[in-house]
């Protein structure tokens, strides 16, 4: 096989990969979601989970240091639904005490130590490591008190790296953290490729790899990849953050969907979808978001045949993670 026609695979990032095996099975019905933090995520996260879970989502328990804010979404929440009350499925809402929040299935991280405001120039996920770290370890550290069994799924940004700040900090078996924010990414570059005809291999056999930010790599298509439309591509969709901030808003929204009640049924519901998962042995590793599933209680990672110059661009970005800390 010649050196353009090579293929690779993203197993090739790292030497000996640990097994990403659960603690314990997922359900795929009744689950026990606890969100911490409702602010602009945490608060849509929790409508999304309460309108769109019935069947997999039995309870959802809310936290949040306001607690006049976690008494208004459990009234607010509690009176959603049909006004006949032919419908019972849709899960309930109920209030935690911090001892509580991991009594639960999966756990929810979408607190920050606040988001850049409106006209900051420059990565504003990154700019929030530092002070979401703190708080990612701290809750790290409460998961490990509780014996924490379930899943610990991060939201907050960056959150690739404070995947691995978590898993540090409470001793959590790699299985058992996950981040949330590349789902959205694929589907602001489905949305461009929407309106782009050069950018429509995208929509039957495009890709997105990598962080939420700055080294997100997308890809054109994974059967016949063209480099430059996909940085073309990749380019447009880093960018789609900042053209909603230029209009004065905070984008919230489309992550709070894409990147985290959808993707967090999917995995409860064994379903393929995009999240980070840990990427390397015991001694090295970084978070990298990937399409996968949990499979007969396991991370499946999706192994497709990349491109010598695709598989590039994703070691490139998952070696820039390994340098996080």
């Amino acid at each position: 096989m010649t050196e353009q026609g090579k293929k690779r695979s993203i197993f090739e990032l790292t030497e000996n990969p640990v097994d990403l095996i659960l603690p314990r099975p997922l359900k795929s019905r009744g689950n026990r979601v606890h969100i911490l933090a409702l602010g602009d995520v945490g608060a849509n996260v929790l409508l999304g989970l309460k309108t769109l879970g019935a069947g997999t989502v039995d309870t959802i328990g809310i936290y949040d240091i306001n607690h006049q804010t976690a008494l208004r979404y459990e009234a607010e929440m509690n009176q959603i639904g049909k006004a006949d009350g032919g419908d019972s499925s849709l899960p309930t809402v109920e209030i935690l005490q911090e001892g509580d929040l991991f009594s639960c299935d999966i756990f929810l991280f979408c607190a920050s130590g606040g988001v850049p405001p409106i006209g900051e120039k420059g990565d504003v996920r990154m700019a929030q490591l530092e002070v979401n770290g703190k708080l990612a370890a701290y809750y790290g550290k409460k998961a490990e008190e509780a014996v924490f069994q379930g899943i610990f799924a991060v939201i907050s940004d960056p959150v690739d790296p404070l995947c691995k700040r978590v898993m540090e900090a409470g001793h959590l078996k790699p299985a058992q953290v996950r981040g949330y924010g590349l789902g959205v990414m694929a589907m602001r570059a489905r949305y461009f490729a929407q309106r782009d005809e050069r950018f429509f291999p995208y929509l039957r056999e495009g890709r997105a790899y990598g962080p939420h930010g700055k080294d997100l790599v997308i890809a054109d298509s994974v059967r016949e990849y063209d480099e430059a439309l996909s940085e073309e591509l990749t380019d447009l969709t880093v960018g789609a953050n900042m053209k909603i901030r230029e209009l004065g808003f905070k984008p919230f929204l489309a992550p709070a969907f894409s990147s985290a009640v959808l993707p967090v049924l999917a995995t409860l519901r064994g379903e393929w979808h995009y999240s980070s998962v840990y990427m390397g042995n015991r001694n090295s590793g970084a978070f990298l978001g990937i399409r996968n599933r949990i499979h007969e209680n396991r991370a499946e990672i999706e192994d497709l045949p990349l491109p010598e110059a695709l598989y590039e661009r994703i070691k490139k970005a998952y070696d820039a993670l390994l340098q996080l800390k």
